[in-house]
């Protein structure tokens, strides 16, 4: 038995859906088609008609035919038997009617190609094909969990934040009732005159030793009796950090009646996330390099960028009229360019970045992080050696479990600090095992991230490593890699050497902060 297709056919002779088992154009499956509503007659009790090449075997569905296209050899009772399958599996997925069908086309191809086969019948019951048409999915069921999961905590972190508004609000409100007391302001004003004597530093003997000690003995009348000053709130002041007594009271009288109280707790920054702190010489210079390195998963280097900048940052409108004298270092794969207002005869014979109108002055004021720029430099390269730090990612799958070793290799040029590397992971129900580590990690489960972290690398740890064992997965899952880290050398090796007065004098003090940072940093 061969069936050359299955369709789904209007009374008036629209096709609705139609699924061909065997090799045929489309102008010979459109012609059999509609040759099938001329050839059908009317009063037959016969449910097949047979022309020279094929055999139409169909059965009527309210204003719908099912048709079965067969050749003439095929044996008649199992076409029927694969009609009467068929025509079960019609009203599971749709109705009779047009609309309905043209909707559940797909599904009912599906559940077609379940019960035929390369034109040839299988032995399956309605329910298998049921069965086998759901296309259960591990994976679809895990992936999604955890989009449920997600949006469940999210639903619970608005509810969490929704009530800790709330609750901050009632405390406002309490704290406002007793704006008046005496108790908060008073230690309140004697924490504001303790804390800003107490911050001053004052580096002198004599004057300075007794102003000292007039400032305890302030500090400690102030404790004993408070003064109108001390009582009296601050203008201006908004409202204080941290908690009172009469707040701490509040919440713990919440507590005691079932209420869940979330602390607010505050990461600090780390060093490495901290912001440069503000410049307290009268000059400073900062050099910054920023890396964009694509390192390939097999070896070699697909990208390596350095772009490098000098800036500089000036206090006091008497310190403006200056000259910057810089070192350059060995690399002589660095190309500079001076900012437009600098003199490039000056740099290019003398290694002295200045104005070339020698009487205007820098623009003084922190007017940004960074400052002016002066001068910019580009390094790129194919080397794998310019590359400070290699990772080599080694996956490999043993029965049901993928083992990931991962390994750097720091270049000898560079101590890196704060170094992060981060590792993509298939969707997890739980973190990874890890087995053997060279410094911390932490599994990010949101991103689905395992980030491993050293805080200094150096001649002690030049080579690293780390294992950890997950599911079963495909290699690629564990790439791409970021990496991120910075240092207080650079590739240019450029330094100030010295600060020129232009017009004469003592060489104002300066400073200079230097670090290379990672921009762009992965390994695909």
């Amino acid at each position: 038995m061969v069936v050359l297709a299955a369709s789904i056919l209007h009374k008036s002779g629209k096709v609705l859906v139609s699924r061909q088992f065997v090799d045929m154009t489309r102008m010979r499956i459109e012609g059999l088609l509609a040759a099938f509503p001329k050839l059908i007659g009317t009063g037959k009790q016969h449910t097949y008609v047979e022309t020279e090449n094929v055999r139409y075997v169909y059965q009527p569905m309210e204003a719908l035919y099912l048709l079965l296209i067969t050749n003439k050899q095929s044996n008649i009772l199992e076409d029927l038997d694969t009609l009467r399958i068929l025509s079960k599996l019609v009203p599971e997925y749709s109705d009779y009617f047009e609309e309905s069908i043209c909707k559940c086309a797909f599904d009912l191809i599906f559940a077609f190609d379940e019960v035929i086969s390369l034109g040839h019948k299988e032995n399956v019951t309605v329910a298998q094909v049921k069965q086998y048409c759901e296309m259960e999915s591990h994976e679809e069921k895990l992936h999604r969990q955890m989009r449920e999961d997600k949006i469940r905590e999210a639903k619970d972190e608005m509810k969490r934040k929704a009530n800790e508004i709330d609750k901050n609000k009632i405390i406002k409100n309490r704290g406002d009732n007793y704006k008046g007391g005496f108790g908060p302001l008073q230690s309140m004003g004697s924490g504001i005159f303790e804390n800003s004597f107490n911050d001053t530093s004052i580096s002198s003997s004599g004057t300075g030793s007794r102003l000292s000690s007039d400032v305890d003995s302030f500090s400690t009348k102030s404790k004993a009796r408070p003064t109108s000053a001390a009582t009296a709130p601050p203008k201006g002041l908004g409202m204080t950090l941290g908690k009172s007594k009469r707040t701490n009271q509040f919440l713990e009288s919440l507590k005691a009646e079932g209420e869940v109280i979330v602390e607010d707790v505050r990461p600090t920054l780390g060093k490495s996330q901290a912001a440069a702190p503000p410049p307290t010489d009268p000059i400073t210079l900062t050099v910054e390099e920023k890396l964009n390195v694509t390192l390939k998963r097999d070896g070699g280097v697909s990208n390596f960028d350095v772009q490098g900048s000098l800036c500089l940052q000036i206090l006091n409108q008497e310190d403006g009229h200056v000259q910057v004298q810089v070192q350059t270092g060995e690399n002589q794969g660095v190309s500079f360019k001076t900012h437009p207002n600098m003199n490039k005869e000056l740099f290019a014979n003398e290694n002295i970045l200045g104005l070339r109108d020698a009487n205007r002055p820098f623009p003084t004021g922190q007017s940004g992080d960074a400052g002016i720029g002066l001068l910019k430099w580009r390094m790129q390269s194919t080397d794998e050696k310019m590359v400070p730090l290699i990772i080599n990612c080694w996956p490999s799958s043993s029965g049901n479990q993928t083992y990931v070793n991962i390994e750097y290799e720091a270049s000898s040029m560079f101590d890196l600090q704060n170094v992060v590397i981060s590792v993509p992971l298939p969707a997890l129900r739980e973190a990874p095992s890890v087995n053997q580590i060279d410094g911390e990690w932490r599994y990010d489960p949101r991103n689905s991230i395992l980030e491993w972290s050293v805080i200094l690398i150096d001649n002690s740890n030049r080579s690293g490593s780390l294992e950890f064992v997950v599911p079963q997965a495909d290699s690629s899952s564990f790439f791409p890699i970021a990496v991120r880290f910075m240092a207080t050398n650079t590739f240019s090796n450029l330094k100030v050497t010295n600060i020129i007065p232009v017009k004469g004098g003592n060489p104002p003090k300066f400073s200079q902060r230097t670090q290379l940072i990672t921009e762009n940093y992965q390994v695909v």
